[in-house]
């Protein structure tokens, strides 16, 4: 099926050419950077940085972390490809160069969809983009700060926030996302920690700015990044307000230390052909402590608003998790082709071979279906009142992300059953080229007479490196707990679910009169059946989604090819 032509990075169509604005006269994009300006904005950079028990000279040129360094290094330079740069790029309200799609606010269905293919693609490459996560958090900034000024009366803090914005987009900035706190005792609230450092706080205010002090857990990309934004992790009460601070700080700011995993597996004999995949793409998480960071009431975009926290992290858990989803679509075409090349290099073909074929087809399944979620959220998109953003519907999202979540060992597995076990029972990779050894394995370990030893092993480790090494132990753990824990998303589906709805619905069509008996004595009785998705009253909600408005896919484009 063909979709109408669409409007890339927002702008209007050409007539005379009947095509995208932007195919016809590509925008000026000189402020975007590449991902070699990218890399030598880093060395100008000088973060306290810790890795297996040392201190970190120079992050860009650091071996260690380099897997990281390149995914980030290539969502900069697709912003740049002519196929790519509809998708990576953007048009914002007010702007008059478009920015990169990981720096936009969205503002219409449209946007939620291109943002969701342009991760997937940019996860095909790199298994995990990571810079996605700053697109989630400024859209969910644009949201809490636009909701304080409504209540408070004011401009104050959107015009800090979009301040901020223009800051990071000019900037062309890699963000890093502190949410998540070390927490202490789980059953304690902030203020009640004896540890009162196992979140972040604000211990002193004066009128240049804030100094904060605590820790910050699980930071995606952290040291190599340009700025990190801290935000709460979690709703708080009055007596937490110390505790609801949300400021953006750079990353070598004093007082400030990131102590870091490495990026994927580098430095395992590259040289011999292994790992395939996580040598070159990979992803660190960093715990950052903060030791009385002071940071300026500008960078500041709230700090005691514990009323509003709610806001923020409701908003960015649900962009987070439909970009999430587009992120583990990505990896699942990885799954589904080294599958399939693997069928393959073994000498079966799933066409005829329905033991091959199921596993496949389930795989696919398990892949398109929480990406459909992803679409949904999109297409059932919501326009924030306060902010005039667009959130994504966050049943759909959370749902998304549950499916995604619960079933990546299912991925995994699917992946094995059609691969056989040569994917982890091949010798090493040494032995490819030890004399005593190599000539024999390469004729006995030969499978499909058209697919050369070295392919067939190629692909095996490809697929060992990806599902059953530390790399892929990895790529479960953060699919299950990234963006919250699947008990987080079940209670947000409990909790924006129209449950009433439905047993309007049935109530009506058994004509029991149960609704009416029932509102004379009140609803105390009644709140398993109430509707708790406020605003959704029909299948829309209150407010109509943007236009749906896609840029074209590029060629050779992931979606299924017509039958010959």
């Amino acid at each position: 099926m063909t979709r109408p032509a669409a409007l890339a990075y927002g702008g209007p169509a050409n007539p005379e050419t009947d095509m995208p604005a932007a195919e016809a006269a590509p925008p000026a994009t000189a402020h975007l950077m590449r991902g070699a300006d990218y890399r030598e904005s880093l060395r100008r950079l000088k973060p306290m940085v810790y890795l297996d028990g040392r201190q970190v000279e120079s992050v860009a040129d650091e071996p260690a972390l380099q897997p990281g360094i390149n995914a980030l290094a290539y969502s900069y330079d697709a912003a740049h490809d002519a196929a790519l740069a509809p998708l990576m790029l953007a048009r914002q309200s007010g702007r008059s160069l478009p920015v990169n799609r990981m720096l936009h606010i969205d503002e219409s269905s449209g946007d939620l969809l291109n943002k969701l293919e342009a991760v997937r693609i940019l996860c095909q490459e790199t298994g995990c983009a990571q810079r996605y996560l700053a697109h989630d958090a400024l859209g969910a900034l644009a949201q809490v700060t636009a909701t304080i000024d409504d209540a408070r009366g004011g401009c104050e803090h959107r015009d800090r926030f979009q301040a901020y914005l223009q800051h990071v987009q000019d900037g062309d900035l890699a963000l890093g996302i502190a949410m998540t706190d070390a927490k202490g005792e789980r059953a304690k609230r902030p203020h009640e920690q004896s540890v009162r450092d196992s979140h972040v706080h604000i211990v002193e205010r004066s009128a240049r700015g804030i100094v904060v002090s605590g820790c910050k857990a699980i930071v995606t990309g952290a040291p190599y990044m340009h700025e990190l934004l801290v935000m709460p992790g979690r709703a708080l009460t009055e007596a937490d307000a110390d505790f609801a601070v949300c400021c953006a700080i750079p990353v070598d700011a004093p007082g400030l230390t990131l102590v870091t995993r490495p990026a994927g597996r580098p430095g395992e004999k590259p040289e011999h052909g292994a790992p395939l995949f996580s040598r070159r793409y990979g992803q660190a998480t960093a715990v950052l402590i903060l030791d009385r960071v002071f940071v300026p009431w500008e960078r500041v975009f709230y700090a005691g608003a514990w009323e509003h926290s709610a806001v923020l992290t409701h908003s960015y858990a649900t962009h987070h998790r439909h970009s999430c989803i587009a992120a583990r679509a990505g990896f699942g075409d990885l799954l589904i082709g080294a599958s399939a090349l693997m069928c393959e290099a073994n000498g079966l073909d799933p066409v005829v071979t329905s033991s091959l074929r199921e596993p496949l087809v389930e795989l696919i399944k398990i892949t398109e279906g929480f990406y459909a979620c992803g679409v949904a959220a999109s297409v059932y998109a919501t326009r924030d009142v306060h902010s005039g953003s667009f959130m994504p519907e966050p049943v759909y999202a959370n749902i998304g992300k549950l499916l995604l979540a619960t079933q990546i060992y299912d991925m995994h597995r699917l992946a094995h059953e059609v691969s056989g076990g040569l994917i982890v029972a091949l010798p090493g990779p040494d032995e490819d080229h030890n004399p005593a050894t190599a000539a024999t394995l390469s004729e006995v370990l030969r499978a499909n007479p058209a697919v050369p030893y070295d392919k067939r092993i190629e692909v095996a480790r490809f697929i060992e490196d990806l599902t059953a090494s530390y790399q892929g132990g990895w790529y479960s753990v953060i699919s299950l707990h990234g963006g919250g824990s699947p008990a987080a998303m079940k209670q947000e589906i409990w909790r924006r679910y129209p449950v009433g709805d439905k047993v309007d619905l049935v109530e009506r069509l058994l004509d029991r009169g149960v609704l009416a008996a029932e509102s004379k004595a009140g609803e105390a009785g009644r709140a398993i059946t109430r509707n708790r998705q406020p605003g959704r009253c029909c299948d829309a909600g209150c407010s109509a989604p943007g236009q749906a408005l896609m840029v074209d896919l590029p060629a050779p484009r992931r979606r299924p090819r017509s039958a010959s």
